[in-house]
């Protein structure tokens, strides 16, 4: 064990502490018992003075490192003073590790303003970039219309298979299923009051003004909406809309456009289909429950139902598909480069696509009702 020694000396705002001899584990704690018994916070500057030491291992080189951090909390500075490069290595050595495994702060919890403010402002910018979305898509489409030959037929046509024709199928059961329910659950209170016809009345209204558009519009947002965000989203992280670009190709009229106008058109069509499937699961109801033929039920159907509420339906349609793809496109525009970004958008745009048919279908009610139609 080497013998260690600390001068201690003092001038003005100077304290100077002078090792001698080796600086190792074994005699570290004698020193720092005596520097701790100093008032450190008395003095501007601290002078660790080693040109006496002959050794310094680790852990002193880590005592003088905490010691070093302690006078940096107290804004005191320290000077070194050392021509031992073994020495200087070390604790060069020791500030090197201990910066690299300190342990980082932990991050700042946000308060609740905090969040509410970071969650406006990020709705705000959405709604913005959207609103932007639909500006360069109305510029577009005034090109796209001005010339029969801008007009993508195929890939239009191809959407149109896609979204339409191969939903037929769970357009047609969904609605079917919610014309049983209704009419089922409507004959048990017909029954009590002996209103058994009146079934034809409440079914032909709720079906073909609301219950129809609204199932139509909820089953092509949960099937095509996460369709078009995917595909779009994933052409966008392999770069495909960069390289179409490149190549003068204008993806609003090769990819926006042919999705938009393919379900402005074709779901009036599915409206029309899930109109029909819904009378028909109401009126094989009421003739099993309530004894209604179906001559009956249609003959009535035929003198209480004005034409009125199945356009109402219908014109509901091309609003529908225009917000349905328009709110799809513009999420998987707005991919990343992850796939996490592209589930994410997926899963947004189905429900922002139901969220913004649900207020479409409030806006027309209120309107129509407004209006007397």
């Amino acid at each position: 064990m080497q013998n260690s020694s600390l001068d201690i000396s003092y001038a003005d705002n100077l304290l100077s502490l002078t090792f001698g001899g080796g600086l190792t584990l074994y005699n570290i704690s004698k020193i720092q018992k005596k520097i701790n018994a100093l008032q450190l916070h008395k003095y501007k500057t601290v002078l660790l003075d080693f040109t006496k030491a002959t050794l310094l291992d680790s852990a002193a080189a880590i005592f003088f490192y905490n010691l070093e951090e302690e006078l940096k909390l107290d804004a005191i500075k320290l000077e070194i003073v050392c021509d031992d490069e073994d020495i200087l290595s070390m604790l060069a050595l020791v500030k090197r590790q201990k910066s690299r495994y300190e342990k980082k702060a932990e991050p700042k919890k946000r308060g609740i303003l905090e969040r509410l403010g970071r969650l406006t402002y990020y709705k705000y910018t959405l709604f913005v970039d959207f609103i932007a979305f639909l500006g360069e898509l109305f510029a577009n489409t005034f090109h796209y219309l001005s010339s029969l030959k801008n007009i993508r037929y195929k890939e239009m046509l191809f959407e149109i298979n896609e979204s339409g024709v191969k939903a037929l199928s769970i357009v047609s059961i969904t609605t079917f299923l919610i014309g049983v329910v209704v009419a089922y659950q409507s004959a048990y209170q017909l029954k009590i009051y002996g209103a058994n016809i009146f079934i034809v009345d409440m079914l032909g209204i709720s079906i073909l003004r609301e219950l129809a558009p609204l199932i139509t519009a909820i089953v092509i947002a949960g099937r095509s909406a996460s369709a078009y965000t995917a595909q779009i989203g994933t052409m966008k992280i392999t770069q495909e809309l960069d390289a179409m670009k490149t190549m003068g190709f204008n993806p609003y009229k090769f990819l926006v456009l042919p999705r938009i106008f393919a379900l402005m058109i074709v779901v009036p069509i599915l409206i029309f289909v899930a109109d029909i499937m819904g009378i028909l699961g109401g009126m094989i109801i009421a003739s099993i429950d309530l004894g209604i033929s179906s001559t009956l039920f249609l003959d009535r159907f035929a003198e209480v139902i004005a034409a009125k509420h199945f356009f109402v339906g219908i014109v509901k349609g091309p609003f529908f598909g225009f917000l349905i793809a328009a709110i799809a496109i513009h999420r998987g525009l707005s991919v990343e480069d992850s796939t996490q970004s592209l589930g994410s958008n997926t899963t947004k745009s189905v429900v922002e696509a139901i969220f913004a048919v649900i207020i479409c279908d409030a806006i027309f009610s209120i309107i129509l009702t407004k209006l007397g139609i």
